[in-house]
């Protein structure tokens, strides 16, 4: 199993930069994590590359619409995902300022929203990997998460 971050525009804000490539490095141990950046543009542009790219792969969107989950809950889906032996990758993708399109949003498996707040999407960056490194250190059992 591997996770692509598809992302519009790479980290400008150095906190930013340095939260990415601190959880992307803690993650390399658990699971291959590839983070891609792709050009910004209009919602439409951004959206059909988003879609190209994560073409065969389980789609998660970042979206205020989604679901609210539990770091837990996001552990386990990670691990139902990984036990079906079918699925090659994960892709979490991030839009831009102006968000995803409807077409976008219709192709997802899941419409994840890390809070009911509009997030800057460089801190979403940031937080998707906290999470995501969250995730599986609850399912090593290792002492980071607290309930």
């Amino acid at each position: 199993m591997r996770l692509q971050i598809l992302a519009i525009g790479k980290p400008k804000l150095a906190f930013a930069k340095l939260g990415v490539e601190e959880y992307a490095g803690r993650l390399r141990p658990w699971v291959t994590c590839q983070l891609d950046y792709l050009k910004a543009g209009t919602r439409e542009s951004e959206s059909a590359a988003l879609l190209e790219r994560s073409e065969g792969l389980i789609r998660v969107i970042l979206d205020e619409r989604g679901e609210q989950i539990t770091s837990r809950a996001l552990a386990s889906r990670i691990s139902a995902w990984e036990q079906t032996g079918t699925v090659k990758g994960i892709a979490i993708l991030i839009g831009g300022a102006d968000g995803h399109t409807e077409e976008l949003r219709r192709t997802a498996h899941w419409m994840w929203s890390l809070s009911k707040l509009t997030l800057q999407h460089e801190m979403a960056f940031v937080l998707v990997l906290e999470q995501l490194y969250r995730a599986y250190t609850i399912k090593a059992g290792t002492p980071y998460h607290r309930d």
